[in-house]
């Protein structure tokens, strides 16, 4: 299973951004889905999940101003940001298990199989 993302840029402090990741093939319905971030020097941080159920969870910085979702008769999951910050540039990892009904944390990257190439977010204040 290859993972793309696409959607990241640059924006300005405030902005709103939609960054998305689609698999190439599998069962996707099956697939608990993640998003981590990373900036240099630190490591990966968990941004958001979404269980083969709909289930969604969030890292606490998110603060309400991130929304998961998923679209299976697109194999895809989305991330929809919004007030972002200057504090969120980062390039952002999406993740899959294809196993999505097995009960995991969600929160480890340890928990997905696959992993996408990473789009970079930068935004400027």
């Amino acid at each position: 299973v290859q993972l793309q993302a696409s959607g990241g840029g640059l924006v300005q402090a405030g902005d709103s951004l939609r960054i998305s990741c689609t698999a190439s093939e599998g069962t996707f319905r099956n697939f608990a889905m993640g998003w981590f971030r990373q900036v240099p020097g630190k490591e990966r941080e968990f941004v958001a999940a979404i269980s083969w159920v709909g289930d969604k969870y969030y890292g606490d910085f998110t603060e309400g101003r991130f929304t998961i979702s998923r679209e299976n008769s697109k194999k895809s999951v989305y991330l929809q940001m919004d007030s972002l910050t200057p504090e969120d540039t980062a390039v952002y990892y999406c993740a899959a298990d294809p196993m999505g009904w097995h009960p995991k944390n969600r929160r480890h990257p340890g928990d997905y199989v696959y992993w996408g190439q990473g789009t970079q977010v930068t935004v400027s204040s």
